[in-house]
């Protein structure tokens, strides 16, 4: 057990020039968290005036011994919490690239992680320390990105930098959840505003047409029904194990989840009919042999097969979820929380699509 009974106290050391350089002195000593030394002080890079004689010197004093008080208060929490790496000076210089390599190499999607590192490589000059993030620096990536120009000699959309944008989020989150920087940066950045673009969904009868029409790689259909029904995106039906569906306080049945895209963990209620749909519980994999790659091989055609035309993509099903919970009168709230969204604000697209579905069956029946 760690001693957490240490004292921590402000301390005056003489140095040149009429100078006192102020440091902490642990007693009992602490040790470091990367040499494993015991030790008792802590340098701060704060310096007084041994002997003030003008007004603006002992100010100056006051203030300094006063931001010293400050980081004593926070150092005696860090002792208590067993917290050490504040005595670990050289930590922040070490490289955020590398971590941010390490992290994408850890996502099943290494392409578009490796698309938004690149990017990021280059923004930085391909140095980058961990001391270097804040938010400016890490808001300008998306000013860099919306300034470059792609090959078809357009500029970058938003949407696509965007994207990048949240790759960036992603990593700098875990790397505040393992305290390897000071301040949680990624709530801070904005996005940049993209432009308005249709979104695709079906309607409940076309649901249906869909469910009672054959797919030739049943789990595909499975999986889409469930996506309709659930809102949930490919990528997390994927990943969806046996074991993450659990029975619920109200004793119904949940989806224990930690969404890949944003890292969000929840637990969303499972109606019987998705449940349905998951087949007689198992082990491992929830839809068996679900892949990415299975999509352009079967969708397409079982979607024509179902006498739809529209342009549908598999995340068109976690639109049509959205949508159809709105015309049913759920409040976006809600839907908000079901869809995982870390604000309303992103659901209100939905609620835009709802209100023009509404104004044109307020314009389907008329006096002429």
């Amino acid at each position: 057990m760690t001693n957490i009974c240490t004292k921590v106290t402000v301390r005056k050391r003489p140095i040149k020039n009429g100078q006192l350089s102020l440091y902490l002195d642990f007693y009992p000593p602490v040790r470091h968290p990367k040499t494993g030394r015991l030790t008792r002080r802590e340098y701060l890079g704060i310096y007084i005036y041994a002997n003030p004689t003008e007004k603006f010197e002992a100010e100056f004093n006051k203030t300094m011994l006063r931001n010293a008080e400050l980081i004593k208060c926070k150092r005696t929490e860090a002792i208590i919490n067993e917290e050490f790496g504040f005595l670990d000076r050289n930590r922040g210089k070490e490289s955020f690239l590398e971590y941010f390599r390490s992290k994408m190499a850890d996502d099943d999607n290494f392409r578009n992680w490796n698309v938004a590192y690149k990017h990021f490589e280059k923004y930085c000059g391909g140095s980058c320390t961990f001391d270097d993030l804040t938010v400016e620096y890490c808001q300008g990536f998306l000013t860099y990105m919306l300034s470059l120009t792609t090959h078809n000699r357009t500029k970058m959309m938003a949407s696509t930098a965007n994207n990048n944008l949240n790759k960036l989020k992603c990593v700098l989150r875990q790397a505040y959840e393992e305290r390897r920087i000071k301040d949680n940066i990624a709530p801070r950045l904005k996005h940049a505003k993209e432009a308005s673009t249709r979104r695709e969904f079906l309607t409940l009868e076309e649901v249906r047409m869909l469910a009672n029409t054959p797919c030739e790689k049943p789990v595909i259909k499975s999986a889409a029904l469930f996506s309709c029904l659930t809102g949930l995106r490919i990528s997390d039906i994927i990943r969806l194990q046996w074991e993450n569906i659990i029975r619920g306080a109200d004793g119904g049945w949940c989806m224990h989840i930690v969404t890949k895209k944003t890292r969000t963990e929840a637990v969303l209620p499972l109606s019987d009919e998705a449940l349905a749909l998951c087949g007689e519980r198992s082990t491992g994999q929830v839809f068996k042999g679900m892949t990415q790659a299975l999509l352009p091989l079967y969708l397409k055609d079982w979607i024509k097969s179902a006498g739809i035309t529209k342009h549908i993509t598999f995340h068109c099903f976690r639109h049509t979820y959205a949508t159809l919970q709105l015309a049913a009168g759920t409040d976006l709230y809600t839907i908000s929380k079901m869809l995982t969204h870390s604000t309303v604000a992103t659901t209100q697209v939905y609620a835009d699509v709802v209100n023009d579905l509404k104004r044109k069956a307020s314009e389907q029946i008329t006096l002429k």
